[in-house]
């Protein structure tokens, strides 16, 4: 538990502030991302900014660092008005930032990615490699981070390049830190460190503006919160004075009165049989079964092996040993397409990485898996029919845009995964793989989309869910898989699993007799 300080933005003068915002308004096409916000730093404290996605707690953030230019409004450092053109007048000002979406340069370095445009250059101006791992390994030090300055950023986990995001914000020595969604992909271990690394940069007088839809870490880690609904700013309040349910209610503006909705729904006949499944050096003996209407919670540590045993399923990485059966019948799946032939569908992990198409509309992002079969006439694609079916699946999944023209970068992140989902249910598929499918979506959202997964489960799909968030597996899930290092370490029905069982199978070095019902 990190000590947090006692002084609250509700009893400090105004020229305690070390950063201010006021009437900020900003616009996009079609948008109103914020209208008129508000918000109060301290310095030592952590302010924690709570609302759902496309409330306009990023927007605000990327005006404050520099991203975005305001329509209005005004931004104050040190009681000082703040005019900023762009990134680098936000960094020499003193406010560093660590984005939701990664930033890193994959095939240079992490000390390169850490020192990028300010480089150490020896007597010839050139850089000074050298110099720079030392600046790479002092930082580490103080940071807590063991890892090589010299190792490319593409041979790094997801969790290891937001680690070196967050050490490359730290390596400004700013006084406004944002931190939007840090723990995303973070397991456990990762999340104490970083909450560590908060606690020191606090007691320096740092000021830290922490976005998360994490309930947990905002009572663990913040001293303030500020709410903000739909582009405007709703409350704020000392972090002592609210409780999970009231900043849920004053996010959503009502009440969520039923995070998992899972529903009882007949199990049929086995759908999907997987023995002694192996990738070599990945994981290997993996066996299981799934049936129609089932939702087959994956739970383990970050290495476990949960997201390789789905791209595998999903032919992306095929398997090297053990066989895969569907209705009974064995079946050989290497490459996504005949995983798509045979009824599989695989929502990854990361929608930014390996999901998404930022670049296009929604309607090109949904119509994605489905051109090459079933739309086309010839070599001519039924645009008007596909069309049509994207709305009504638009419509289904209660997908929030302008029109099905928006860029889907536009698009909050709860309505970017319900376009993805979307994407994957237009193939009419009968077992539906959903890796993280709440990463980084607020409570709304999830809530919406928990409804969803159960609704699919209901309609005969057999669903396979891997989250890294317990309440969310125990409370879809009929029966839970746990991996750990590669390995099934436990199988468990509904009725008698809880987090305690979950995490002693999770970080088990010996894989019991998995109990199949």
């Amino acid at each position: 538990m990190v000590t947090k300080t006692t002084e609250h933005q509700s009893s400090s003068p105004a020229g305690d502030y070390l950063l201010e915002v006021f009437e900020a308004r900003k616009t996009f096409p079609g948008v109103v991302a914020l209208d008129n916000v508000q918000l109060k730093v301290k310095p030592g404290t952590v302010h924690a900014l709570m609302g759902e996605n496309g409330a306009g707690k990023s927007t605000l953030m990327k005006i404050i660092a520099g991203v975005y230019i305001p329509d209005q409004g005004e931004v104050r450092l040190r009681g000082k008005p703040l005019t900023l053109h762009g990134p680098l007048d936000a960094l020499e000002a003193g406010i560093a930032m660590i984005h939701q979406e990664l930033n890193l340069m994959p095939f240079m370095t992490i000390a390169e990615n850490i020192w990028i445009r300010r480089e150490p250059l020896n007597a010839f101006g050139f850089v000074d490699h050298s110099r720079m791992n030392q600046m790479t390994e002092a930082l580490f030090e103080r940071l807590g981070i063991e890892m090589d300055p010299e190792q490319e950023v593409r041979h790094l986990t997801v969790s290891g390049r937001q680690m070196i995001e967050i050490a490359k914000a730290v390596s400004y020595e700013s006084d406004v830190l944002i931190m939007d969604e840090p723990t995303s992909s973070l397991a456990d271990r990762e999340v104490e460190h970083l909450f560590k690394i908060i606690s020191d940069l606090r007691s320096q007088g740092k000021g830290i503006i922490y976005i998360t839809h994490k309930m947990d870490e905002v009572f663990e880690i913040a001293d303030d919160i500020s709410v903000f609904r739909d582009g405007q700013f709703v409350h704020a309040a000392p972090a002592s004075e609210l409780s999970s349910d009231k900043i849920i209610q004053l996010m959503v503006g009502r009440e969520v009165t039923q995070m998992f909705p899972k529903e009882e729904v007949p199990i049929g006949d086995v759908v999907l049989s997987v023995k002694d499944l192996a990738l070599d050096g990945v994981f290997e003996n993996v066996s299981f079964h799934l049936r129609a209407g089932e939702i087959l919670g994956i739970a383990g540590l970050v290495g476990s092996g949960r997201t390789n045993v789905a791209e595998t399923l999903f032919g992306i990485t095929p398997a090297t040993g053990g066989s895969i059966a569907i209705d009974g019948q064995k079946t050989v799946i290497s490459s996504p397409h005949q995983a798509m032939l045979r009824g599989l569908a695989l929502l990854t992990e990361d929608r930014k990485e390996t999901g998404l198409f930022l670049g296009l509309s929604v309607i090109e992002n949904m119509e994605m898996a489905v051109l090459r079969d079933g739309y086309t006439k010839g070599p001519f694609v039924e645009q008007g029919r596909l069309d049509h079916e994207c709305d009504g699946m638009r419509e289904m999944m209660r997908v929030k845009t302008p029109s099905l023209d928006e860029r889907i970068s536009n698009l909050s992140g709860g309505n970017q995964q319900k376009v993805l989902i979307g994407r994957w249910l237009m193939t009419n598929p009968r077992i539906l793989i959903l890796d993280e499918p709440t990463r980084g979506i607020d409570v709304g959202a999830k809530a919406e989309i928990h409804k969803m997964i159960s609704k699919f489960a209901a309609q005969g799909m057999a669903v396979i869910m891997i989250s890294s968030e317990l309440p969310e597996v125990l409370g879809m899930s009929d029966r839970i898989m746990v991996m750990h290092e590669g390995r099934v370490t436990g199988v468990l029905d509904r009725s008698e699993a809880n987090q305690v069982n979950i995490m002693s199978l999770a970080s088990s070095q010996v894989a019991p007799p998995v109990a199949e019902h």
